[in-house]
Formats: structure tokens, sequence, C-alpha cells
């Protein structure tokens, strides 16, 4: 077994997780009564507690998919820093991660994916394992069944393109002029979700440059022909939006060869500014991986070196992103999440029965209100009269603080005692205003922006992976108004807002769409308490239906799962996966907002929850139920298996937060189902 950064074990023990669920079943002493929950709580509260930083966060290991250490090797390839020791650390990670047919997946249980399996198979060329290797050939072949390299996405290929094993001209076009669209015009970078507009103004550089470095090795035993590795695709009818931007893109290519090289030196320029003012003071990049690797090469084909400070300090940045296991592997993070972590922990165990003062939460609360940023970033573009005061996702990342994490943290310091409360008072006016004033039109919030809902960038023949554009969800809107209420404003129109939107977005099945976490189980665990919180009453249609459905997909051991299939297909995978420690919590928190304590359905996920409890207080979550982007890029935070649970098992014996906050009058709103809506 391997330890990561959070004190988590790498092996998954599913067979020793059936067994507890079969002894919790038939065991009267781990039956899920109230005095086993206790017990379990207060393992997982001394396991939580053992496990904060000395200046007050947490922060669990972010597992995501090989292709972020794919990449790093890649980046390092080009510009000539590669190392022995970091490039065998990295193929034992990638190695290891190899499913039996041949293939990399993006989540634990999920199918090979194309574009993972190319980066990952070249990675290892790199690390110098032969192409007629046994687990290299399964690969290979399996790329070349599906397609080979012209079948992948665009990023794989870009990367490809660095070497000359794809040519740049098979690429859709990028150009740096970009930068210039005002904020009013379709497909300024502002249209853009912050993720992808981090991303793509390096990439106008990269794109426009064209670099090509010596390949070490030929790939053409990833081509379906090698002569034709680029095979013509025909054109979508004209009519169509797909048609009408292929045809945008070739037009961009012709201007490619007419484009004034004075203007387009000037594009890149203004370019290079742009990326350098939204450097974080640690070196990164928005505190994500991707933005910082595309940043450092668009910087360092303008001439920037490597010894440049702006680019040192981007390398360094991009080494705290690695987790060294004890096996000698070497994983990268795409992100780091200690602000988001933290407030989840302090709620948990708050609800575990902490006392609101215990000198582990004060300090948490005051690392928290040190993270408070109080300047303007990006969001400003929409809201230049709003003053700041968010919270982000990072360590650094004062560009881009986000919605959800505000609301959390507020959440979290209101449940502490802390001995300067009038600091705390200011913090949270300042969070509150200005999650107020990040509400969209539609009366809900997105994560970053206002109104980031343009339906152009997805047309892209570019943006191939992922979501680019960052429009209101159920779950970050569930959050903001659980918040809102907690802070008295349940009655508020803003709040009102929100609420009639969270009700008009319920599935007729009775769930919510979760956009940030493993997907209708997370919506609806996040949607339910804040209705409540809010004031809508546990009879409420929407909510008895929500319950319902709940109790119509948990699963015969007794807890929740749901696969991240879902997002592809939900008719066959909504609500349906194996049991995990973090969605049987959601369901359970959802139930127990529901006034649900006395149901079987309760009683059977706490047993759930209780058997499969490790002894040192852990649980143990090989499975993906977080998201960067739904299906595309998936996420394993490894402290959502300590902090849900220890927030459902403690609301199950003390109550949650949501019963006393309820409001005498509920808001008289309708849901979309009632209204006779889909």
């Amino acid at each position: 077994m391997t330890t990561t950064t959070d004190g988590s074990t790498g092996a998954t023990l599913p067979s020793r997780a059936a067994a507890a669920t079969e002894t919790a079943l038939t065991t009267p002493e781990a039956a899920g009564t109230p005095q086993a929950a206790a017990e379990a709580v207060r393992r997982a509260t001394d396991f939580l507690l053992a496990r904060q930083n000395a200046e007050g966060w947490w922060k669990g290991d972010l597992e995501t998919n090989v292709t972020m250490d794919a990449e790093d090797l890649l980046l390092r390839q080009f510009l000539g820093i590669s190392d022995e020791a970091t490039t065998r650390a990295a193929a034992l990670f990638i190695r290891a991660e190899q499913r039996e047919d041949g293939t990399w997946a993006t989540f634990h249980g999920g199918p090979g994916d194309l574009s993972t399996t190319i980066e990952a198979y070249v990675a290892l060329r790199l690390a110098g394992d032969a192409p007629d290797a046994p687990h290299m050939a399964r690969a290979s072949a399996w790329i070349r069944e599906q397609g080979g390299i012209a079948a992948s996405r665009v990023f794989t290929r870009i990367w490809l393109a660095l070497f000359g094993w794809w040519k740049w001209e098979d690429l859709p076009e990028l150009p740096p002029e970009l930068i210039w669209l005002p904020t009013w015009m379709p497909l300024n970078i502002y249209d853009f979700g912050c993720w992808a507009r981090q991303t793509i103004v390096p990439l106008t550089i990269v794109f426009a440059k064209r670099p090509v470095r010596p390949a070490p090795f030929p790939l053409d035993e990833l081509h379906t022909d090698p002569d034709r590795p680029s095979p013509p695709r025909p054109l979508a009818p004209a009519t169509s939006w797909d048609g009408l931007f292929q045809r945008l893109d070739k037009a961009l290519h012709a201007f490619r060869k007419v484009a004034p090289k004075r203007v387009r030196r000037a594009a890149m320029n203004t370019a290079a500014r742009w990326i350098i003012e939204r450097q974080e003071n640690d070196g990164c990049w928005g505190g994500i991986q991707p933005p910082a690797v595309y940043s450092i090469i668009a910087l360092h084909l303008l001439g920037y070196d490597l010894n440049h400070p702006v680019m040192r300090a981007g390398l360094e940045s991009l080494d705290r992103f690695t987790v060294w296991r004890e096996d000698g592997s070497r994983m990268v993070e795409a992100c780091q999440s200690p602000v988001w972590d933290t407030c989840l922990a302090v709620t948990a165990l708050a609800d575990a029965g902490l006392p609101a003062d215990h000198p582990q939460l004060v300090k948490a609360a005051d690392w928290l209100l040190g993270e408070q940023v109080v300047r303007p970033g990006d969001w400003a573009v929409r809201r230049p009269g709003l003053p700041p005061g968010g919270w982000a996702f990072e360590f650094h990342n004062d560009n881009y603080p986000d919605v959800d994490d505000t609301a959390e943290v507020i959440l979290a310091l209101r449940r502490v005692r802390h001995h300067d409360p009038e600091r705390v008072d200011r913090a949270i006016g300042r969070g509150v205003r200005w999650n107020l004033g990040m509400q969209s039109r539609n009366g809900a919030w997105g994560a970053f922006d206002v109104d980031n809902t343009s339906p152009f960038p997805n047309r892209l023949p570019f943006c191939d992976f992922g979501e680019v554009i960052d429009p209101p969800s159920a779950d970050v809107t569930a959050h903001v108004v659980e918040m809102l209420a907690a802070e008295g404003l349940a009655h508020d129109p803003r709040t009102r807002r929100g609420i009639a939107w969270l009700l008009a977005e319920q599935e007729p099945d009775g769930s919510w769409f979760g956009r940030w976490g493993v997907n209708y189980l997370y919506g609806t665990g996040s949607v339910v308490p804040a209705l409540i919180a809010a004031g809508l009453p546990g009879s409420h249609p929407a909510i008895r239906r929500a319950v319902a459905w709940l109790e119509r997909v948990q699963n015969d051991d007794g807890g929740w799962g749901e696969d991240l299939r879902s997002y592809k297909n939900p008719r066959k995978w909504s609500g349906k996966g194996a049991s995990t420690a973090s969605q049987t919590a959601w369901a359970l928190m959802a139930l127990l907002a529901a006034g649900e304590r006395d149901s079987r359905a309760v009683e059977r996920g706490v047993q759930w929850l209780v058997a499969t409890q490790r002894e040192d207080g852990s649980w143990d979550e090989p499975y993906f139920t977080g998201t960067g982007f739904p299906w595309d890029f998936s996420i394993n935070y490894h402290l959502y298996r300590q902090v849900f649970p220890l927030t459902a098992l403690g609301r199950y014996l003390h109550g949650g937060p949501a019963t006393a906050r309820r409001t005498a009058e509920p808001p008289v709103v309708s849901s979309r189902a009632e209204a006779g809506g889909s």
C-alpha cells in the first residue's frame, strides 16, 4: 500500500467493505444504532483532527487521471529539463494505472479513454518503455482500433504537434487577435469560463508560433494508416451550427496566411501581458495546472528564459502540485483544494459535536479569514462596481474566487466561536455582499462568473473537451441559498429567486443535476438541505419527490452510489453505482434535512457508513465522486470520504443546522413539475 499526503491509502478494499456491510446488517452491536454511530463519529473526528496542518488548513489529495503526469513529462521534454528521477517516478505511477486491456481510463472503474491512453503511451515511450513490450503493444493496438491519433481530442494533438507527431495545419486555428475582441462581441475571452480563458489565451501564442521540437522517436504505431495519419473529414452542412463554425475555422486558417506580422506580434504581446498580470504570488495561474503549463510554454516561445523570475516561479509552482508516494511513484495534482477542504472539515467537525470554540476550529477559522480575496479579479469584467470579498478554492488564486467556496466558507465560519467576532462578521459581510452581487439574470449562481452562458464557445472546433462555459448550476445555487438562509436572508427577493430557480430545475424523477459532484446524488444532496434551510417544509411536494427518488435508488447494501456514466446516459445510470462513503453521506444529508431520521432508508444508510468505516476512523473510496467537467474530467477528492460521512453521521446524532434555521413562513414558490413543465 502507498500513503498519500492526506494519510489515505492507495489500495482499494471492495471485498472488505462488502464483508463489513454484511456484518453490519447481521450483528446487533454494529447495526447502525445511535451508539454505533456515535462511536464512528468519535473515530472519524479523531482521524480528521489529526490531519490538520499546523497552519490551520486541511488538504486531501486531488486525484484526476494520468494526463496530468503525461503532460508534465511532455512539458519537461519540450523545455529540455527532463531528469531521470522525475521521469522514472512518473512512469511508475502511469504504469500502475493501466488497465488489463492496455488502456487508461479517466476515472476508477471507467472505460478506456482514447486521448488519455495516447498521452500515457507517449509518456511511457519517453520513459524508455519499448513499443513491443506487452503492455505497450496492448495499448497501441487498442488505440488503432479506436481510430488512432486522428480520433483523439484537440488537446492531445496539440501536445503531439509540439514534437512533429501531428501537423499544426491539421488543428483548429486559434488566433492571438482574440485577445482584442471587446466584451460585447461573441467569442471574446470573457465568454469562456475562467479555466478555459486561462488556457486559451496562452494557447493563442502557441498556435501563432507553431513550434516543433525534434521528436525522440516516431509514433507510426498509433496511426490506423501511417501514410495518411490525418484523413480528411467532410464538413457538416453549412446551415448547421457545426458547419458554420467549421467554415469559420477555415477562414481563420486563411487569415493566418495574410495576417500582418506587426499586428500579430502586437496581439501576442498583449496576450503575454494578460498572462503575466494574472500570475499568482506562488507562481501559478489560477491555482490549476493546465493554464500554468500552457502559460510557461507560451512565454518561453516569446523569448522568456527559464531563469526569468516569471518562468522560474511558474516551474516551481508546478513542483508543488506533485504528490510523492511511498512506493516511489509520483502523481501530479491538477489543482489543490485547501480552502474547500478546510471549510468542509470545519462544518463536519461542528456537526460531529466538537465545541464551537475548540482550538483547532478557531485555528481553521483564522486561516480561512486570512484567505479572503479582497481585490478585484476577472469576475469584475461583468460586475465592475461590485466590491470584492469572495474565497477561492486553492492556496493562491486571487484572480478567480468562486461563489461555491464563498458560500461554504461563510457557513463554516458561522459554526466557530471566534475570539474576534467583529472580524468574522466583517469578513462574512463582504462575502455575502459579493455572492449576492454574483447572481445571474435567471436568479441562480454559476461558479466563477456572472451570466457566463454564451452558446458559441462550445461550438468551436477547438473546444472538443469538457465544459468551456460556466452557467449557473443547482449545486452552487443551493449552497448560496443555504448560506443566505443562515444569514437571515431566506425571504430576501434575491434568495427567493434562487429558490424558484432550484424548484424549476428539479428533474421529473425528483432529483437535481450535479455539476461539480457526481451527479444527481450530489445535486439532490445539496438542494434539499438548502430548501429546508430556506423555509420549505418537509411536506413540500418537491421535497417529497426528492425523498422518494433517494429511497428508490438506495442500493441493496444500504448505501448509495452513482457512476460517472450518469452524465452520458442518465436514464440508465442516474443514482446507480457502487456504494461510496461520500455519496451515501449526500443522500443521508438530504433525507435528514427532510425529516426522515427515523426512516428505514436512513437507518440502513447509517448502518452502511458505520460498517465500512476503518479502524482508524477513515473510509476507503477509490471511486471518483467529484468533477471538473462532467464526464470529461473527473476528480477523486481524497478528503470527501472523511468530511461528508462525518457530517451525515453528526447530523444523524445531533440534528443538522438546517433544522435550526427553518423560517416561520416558507417562501411561496412552485416547482417546474407543479407548473406542468418537464
